[in-house]
């Protein structure tokens, strides 16, 4: 495999050299220069990513070492640790939203910001856009992106993916099998073609981690868990395949925006009961998922201090409060943002018997008789991207109690994650506590050991609805840790749905007939963030201008037989800024040089 490997990356290099001339301007002059030595740091998932960075840098007169970390937790201990100038990464915005593409990762705050980048007009343009409409943003974003690379080079643009899925047509049906853009993929729907096997045969999906970092959806934002936690747990809004938001499969009849665009109003439904784990076998509480647990949920979230280990607040920080509608009256006088009707008519458009009473009392709530919940979101500034943020599996709904049953032992300033076990601690769960999770959403997490997870149909999740009521009653998540061997797993008929298809594996997937693969654009960006940090090299300007004008994104095309894309930033995939990044390697030459000449004075 490392021979082919090589081969690969050796006519990747040779294709860089003949299409890319050595410059941009037809320039040849270079000034001399000392080799620099770098370190790459990355997974070994990313390999081949890194073999081609390395090569693009000796070419343009780096000494690379590379720092190859077998999973994401050694990355994770290597970044803290500082070892690395340059550190492969990468970002999916799957939340639909620009300011969730750039908050995270570029702002001071962000939980992301792995340089990290400290500067005040990159948080004051992040701030900016996220207070405009879609139209207005436009501006305020592509200067951003000029800011972060053009005029800074605080990030080094790779290559955007193409998101490719694949599954066995004979198996399922093709009805059932959905592509989304940004959001998890939506197990709920997921329906053998021959029915009978829906309650007896496990369907068998696939991730590359088999270590989770924790199962409350607050105190991690990575692949480990993403898909896991928003199947796991139900959100009061969601994202369609293609970005819009909806109420399809969440805890929502419908949705309305107050005049002013600072408050948001959510329908809530009262046919999702929580699941629990009970003697080996997933049951049906019987408790609502109900006004009260929204509003746990919603305001844990929106507090950096609400868990020792927060990892989501700065998409959340937004919401100033969360409460409970009482007062039919609000609905009936507040107008909607959009068309100027009552809040009460936009709702009632969702259900088909129509508000007459709301309550705070989970027993009185009866849709089917006109009683229902409705939970205010209101926001610290007008900011209409709260919706997307609501849709991200970080605003997973919770069971209050049964989530202060641990928590409540030990305070956040005094938590010791060497001894004290707080909700969704994935140890203690791998260790046997498989009643600590109740999960609001359409499957229930019943056990994991080294080689994969067991998931159950929730019973209680909207079982007299036809459409979103899951079908297939047991899931394996199986852990494997390189595309290839998923791959091979796929083709072996060992793994039903290959969630990610590698661009170096569509062919061969595709040459039987029995696979049918799924592409589309997607939010997904690969790129490198600088060592930023006091004393480091890379806080010059010019050292990690010479390594972005080195970088010819043409090889990760190539590499990837097309099947990803040109990219500037985060921002590139959701806004039209027009930037195009070109290697320039007497651009690179002279800023390296620029560098080195520092270092003699």
């Amino acid at each position: 495999m490392k021979k082919l490997l090589a081969m690969a990356l050796a006519a990747v290099m040779a294709f860089s050299m003949v299409a890319c001339g050595g410059s941009s301007e037809g320039e040849t002059s270079m000034i001399e220069t000392k080799p620099e030595k770098i370190v790459v740091l990355g997974q070994s998932s990313g390999e081949a990513n890194m073999n081609i960075v390395r090569d693009q840098l000796t070419k343009a007169g780096f000494e690379v070492e590379l720092n190859t970390q077998p999973d994401y937790a050694s990355w994770k201990t290597q970044l803290e640790g500082g070892n690395f100038d340059i550190a492969l990464t990468g970002w999916t915005t799957v939340t639909g939203n620009v300011d969730y593409a750039v908050r995270g990762v570029f702002h001071s705050t962000g939980d992301y910001n792995y340089g990290p980048v400290i500067d005040e007009k990159v948080d004051e343009l992040i701030d900016k856009g996220a207070s405009e409409t879609a139209a207005a943003s436009v501006a305020t974003y592509t200067e951003l992106e000029n800011y972060l690379v053009t005029e800074n080079a605080y990030v080094l643009p790779l290559y955007s993916s193409m998101k490719m899925m694949a599954y066995d047509n004979e198996l399922l049906t093709a009805e059932g099998i959905y592509q989304p853009k940004s959001r998890p993929g939506r197990w709920e729907m997921y329906e053998y073609i021959d029915a009978a096997n829906n309650d007896t045969r496990t369907l068998t999906l696939t991730q590359t981690s088999s270590t989770p970092s924790t199962l409350d959806p607050i105190q991690a934002n990575d692949g480990t868990m993403n898909t896991l936690s928003g199947n796991m747990y139900i959100k009061i809004i969601n994202l369609s395949d293609d970005d819009e938001i909806i109420t399809d499969s969440s805890l929502s009849h419908a949705y309305a925006i107050a005049e002013g665009n600072s408050e948001y109003y959510f329908l809530l439904r009262d046919d999702v009961n929580f699941a629990k784990v009970e003697n080996g076998e997933v049951v049906d509480t019987g408790v609502l998922v109900a006004a009260d647990d929204v509003v746990f949920s919603l305001e844990r979230a929106s507090n950096k201090n609400s868990v020792a280990t927060h990892k989501t607040f700065t998409l959340h920080n937004h919401m100033q409060s969360i409460e409970i509608v009482t007062d039919l009256a609000e609905l009936e006088t507040k107008k909607d943002s959009d068309t100027g009707a009552t809040l009460l008519e936009t709702l009632n458009k969702g259900v088909e018997t129509p508000v007459t009473a709301l309550t705070d009392v989970d027993e009185e709530v009866d849709n089917a008789a006109g009683t229902y919940q409705v939970v205010k979101v209101t926001t610290t500034e007008p900011f209409p991207q709260v919706l997307n943020y609501l849709a991200h599996q970080s605003a997973g709904i919770l069971h209050k109690e049964q989530v202060e049953s641990y928590n409540s032992k030990f305070t956040v300033e005094a938590y010791d994650p060497t001894k004290d076990v707080c909700y969704g601690d994935f140890a203690a769960i791998k260790a046997g506590d498989t009643s600590m999770l109740w999960c609001s959403g359409p499957y229930q997490f019943v056990k994991v050991d080294d080689y994969g997870i067991d998931f159950v149909k929730n019973p209680g999740y909207m079982p007299e609805d036809e459409e979103f009521a899951p079908s297939i009653k047991t899931i394996y998540m199986k852990f494997i840790k390189d595309t290839t061997s998923a791959t091979s797993a796929f083709r072996a008929g060992e793994v039903d749905i290959l969630g990610s298809v590698a661009a170096t594996d569509v062919e061969v997937v595709e040459s039987d007939a029995t696979n049918t693969v799924l592409k589309r654009s997607s939010n997904g960006v690969t790129y490198a963030v600088f060592n930023m940090r006091e004393g480091s090299k890379m806080c010059n300007v010019d050292l990690r201008k010479a390594v972005l004008y080195a970088i010819d994104q043409n090889d990760f095309i190539a590499y990837n037989n097309g099947y990803v894309m040109p990219v500037y930033s985060t921002v590139g995939t959701l806004v039209e800024t027009g930037n195009v990044h070109t290697q320039d390697l007497v651009k690179s030459n002279e800023h390296l040089a620029a560098y080195q000449a520092t270092l003699a004075e």
